[in-house]
């Protein structure tokens, strides 16, 4: 651990593309600090390094090899998928809320319970460290709705021309795919490229995510942030779905 840089308050991260494992026996691992302090996030994510750890640890930065992507043209909307899309766009009960209680979602992700895993990565200091993000503009929640109750959505960060997963739950079942495919249609429409998955999952196979190179990863991330998205309005309702249909 002793090669891995401690963070300060007012220090920058290592470039992952110049020092891509600091410690070879904990590969993916950039830096570590004592909390999230102010700034950090927005320069960690446009350097394509995200925060990961738990309860208890100090703040792990990653920025993993392979990484985890998902190309918004590439989503896959199985017929069971298209069917329940059809079907929640005919409901007139069923919404499709973005940023209207970003709090609400983080929450949920927080609180909701995942298969093999035990507590959450989603600490009280990732949700005001997001929800900070969120009120800078570069936090966005999309929250699947039926009769003015939640049952499902995700939460993201953007910068440029890139939009970064971060987590999603159901309390209904495919009110997650729902919320990933109405962002994965908003991204097409926004002539967004890639969504970073950050991590390979099983799940997210299925979606259609796929494992690139972290050197890949990076070159992307860095044309992405250099494309000008003026007046990107995160505004838009369940009727962007259709373009599944």
């Amino acid at each position: 651990m002793s090669q891995i840089t401690w963070l300060g308050p007012n220090d920058s991260f290592p470039n992952p593309l110049i020092h891509p494992d600091p410690d070879p026996s904990v590969p993916g691992l950039i830096a570590v600090s004592e909390r999230i302090y102010p700034g950090q996030l927005s320069q960690a994510y446009q350097l394509g390094i995200f925060p990961w750890y738990s309860d208890n640890q100090p703040v792990l930065w990653w920025s993993p090899d392979p990484r985890m992507v998902l190309k918004p043209t590439e989503f896959k909307c199985s017929d069971s998928l298209k069917k329940s899309i059809r079907h929640f766009c005919q409901d007139a009960n069923s919404t499709i809320m973005v940023d209207e209680d970003f709090g609400a979602v983080i929450r949920a992700c927080a609180t909701s319970a995942r298969k093999d895993q035990d507590g959450t990565w989603i600490t009280h200091e990732i949700m005001d460290a997001y929800t900070a993000l969120h009120e800078q503009g570069n936090a966005h929640s999309i929250a699947v709705t039926e009769q003015d109750q939640i049952i499902g959505g995700l939460y993201c960060v953007s910068f440029g021309g890139m939009v970064f997963g971060e987590s999603m739950f159901s309390r209904k079942p495919g009110a997650s795919k729902i919320a990933l495919a109405a962002l994965s249609a908003w991204c097409i429409q926004n002539g967004f490229g890639m969504i970073d998955c950050q991590q390979e999952t099983t799940h997210l196979h299925s979606l259609g995510a796929a494992p690139i190179s972290r050197d890949e990863f990076l070159e992307q991330l860095q044309i992405s942030l250099n494309q000008t998205k003026i007046e990107i309005s995160w505004t838009f309702d369940k009727s962007i779905l259709t373009h599944w249909l």
